[in-house]
Order: C-alpha cells, then sequence, then structure tokens
C-alpha cells in the first residue's frame, strides 16, 4: 500500500507568550538563527484553533498553565519558498491567528530538540526587534497596547 503525503493544513496559530509585565518568551528555531514565539499549524484532529493554540504551547514549550486569549487578529501570508514542499501542489499562502498567553512571571519552558534549541525572556521591545517573522513582530507590538488598553493606562 502506498502511503500519501500527508500535507499541512494552510491555517495557523501564533501564540506570544507573555507575563503582565510585558515580558515575552521567544524560541530558537532548531538548526536556524531564528527566533520567534510559539507557532504550528492546525491538525486534522483539533477541534477548533482555541485546541490548536493549547496543543502547540504544551509541545513547543510543555506550558499550561496561564491564560490563553483570542487576539482576533489575522494574518494572511505567503508561504516561503523553503516550507512550500510542506503544503499541497497549490497552496501558496497560509492564515494565521493571533493569541496571547499569559503567565504571572518568566518561567522555563521545557523545549523539544528537534524544533527549538534556546529559550529567552525579553522585554517586548527588545523580543520585537530579535523575532524574524514580520507578523509575529507586528503581534509584540501589538501585545504592549493591549495590556496598556486593559489597565486604563494611556
Amino acid at each position: 500500500m502506498l502511503s500519501e503525503k500527508a500535507f499541512k493544513i494552510p491555517e495557523s496559530v501564533l501564540v506570544v507568550i507573555h507575563t503582565p509585565r510585558l515580558d515575552v518568551l521567544l524560541l530558537e528555531r532548531a538548526g536556524q538563527d531564528l527566533w520567534q514565539s510559539v507557532t504550528g499549524s492546525r491538525e486534522p484532529d483539533d477541534p477548533d484553533l482555541e485546541a490548536t493554540a493549547r496543543r502547540e504551547l504544551l509541545e513547543e514549550t510543555g506550558l499550561s498553565q496561564g491564560t490563553l486569549a483570542d487576539w482576533r487578529l489575522i494574518n494572511r501570508y505567503e508561504i516561503w519558498a523553503q516550507w512550500q514542499s510542506r503544503y499541497a501542489p497549490g497552496v501558496t499562502h497560509n492564515v494565521e491567528h493571533v493569541y496571547g498567553f499569559t503567565v504571572p512571571e518568566p518561567v522555563l519552558a521545557t523545549l523539544d530538540p528537534s524544533e527549538h534549541t534556546n529559550q529567552l525572556w525579553l522585554p517586548w521591545q527588545e523580543a520585537m526587534e530579535k523575532t524574524f517573522s514580520p507578523t509575529n513582530r507586528d503581534a509584540i507590538w501589538q501585545l504592549q497596547r493591549r495590556v496598556l488598553r486593559h489597565t486604563g493606562d494611556t
């Protein structure tokens, strides 16, 4: 029996892990000098995008204790050439749903070394500068606006 290649679903989550003081956790991709927040594609078994976000948080960091918030922010971007083969022929764009995950203070994540080899907590401004993805930079920039809005500061 021939096995069919399982292509990634072109719908994903981006989860910005942060503290109330706006420190942000970044993860370094294995084999690359690229830093990012938690990201991952929706799986066929995921009942909804919140389940995808929680699954990816657990898989990539081991974190489950915290507050997950759907930012209702959606990005659509072209899939980079080096990752195109992971998707079905003809699929050129991905739809990314942004979430925030608040933890009370910086914590040590449990990394899967096949995905990430290092972690770093940084103030939001430094995290924004260090991440390679434009949509990840934008999400981190949005973080400070969201937290200030919820605390009543201007």
